[in-house]
């Protein structure tokens, strides 16, 4: 079973609102992910990284009050992560050179993809439609042209357009966003 945002994030806001089962079953479902991202950061310190694990489940269950229910909960909780994983290195004097403290840092899996699904989703959805489906088809999905045609039952050179109409109002709001 693959844990997504959205089974966090609702497990999250049960426990919030009173539901031990549902905040008993996130604890749980936390323990793997959190394994799997201390284990990427302190290779070869498999005490650490159970103590690191154990160290954030606590925090997870003593903090959740400042949880947003507004945002995303994996990002809430890979900053609880790495503040805890800041502290832990500092208690054991091994801090990292500065050169590679933003790659160290870092998160290549599910914590980066579901922010970047995020963000992708919230940029798709100022789309029209069929702009949206183009993009995601071809761009994302690495379907070819044709195969997107084929999909959406239109001709080739309407899904070209699309996803170039697309890209371009996309381009456009995301400069108008930087400046």
């Amino acid at each position: 079973m693959q844990t997504t945002e959205e089974h966090l994030r609702a497990l999250m806001i049960d426990g919030l609102n009173g539901d031990a089962k549902a905040h008993e079953a996130l604890l749980r479902l936390l323990v793997p992910l959190l394994r799997g991202f201390y284990r990427r950061r302190l290779r070869g310190a498999d005490d650490d990284v159970e103590d690191m694990v154990q160290e954030t489940l606590i925090a997870v269950h003593t903090r959740r009050a400042t949880y947003d229910r507004e945002r995303p909960f994996t990002a809430w909780l890979y900053a609880v992560a790495r503040y805890k994983m800041i502290d832990h290195l500092r208690r054991v004097g091994r801090l990292r050179p500065i050169e590679d403290y933003d790659e160290w840092l870092t998160a290549t899996d599910f914590e980066a993809s579901s922010i970047a699904r995020l963000d992708v989703d919230d940029l798709l959805q100022g789309l029209p439609d069929k702009q949206a489906r183009a993009i995601r088809a071809t761009r994302i999905e690495g379907l070819s042209v044709a195969e997107a045609a084929s999909m959406e039952g239109i001709g080739e050179s309407d899904v070209k357009v699309s996803v170039h109409r697309g890209l371009k109002a996309l381009m456009g709001r995301v400069q108008g966003a930087l400046r």
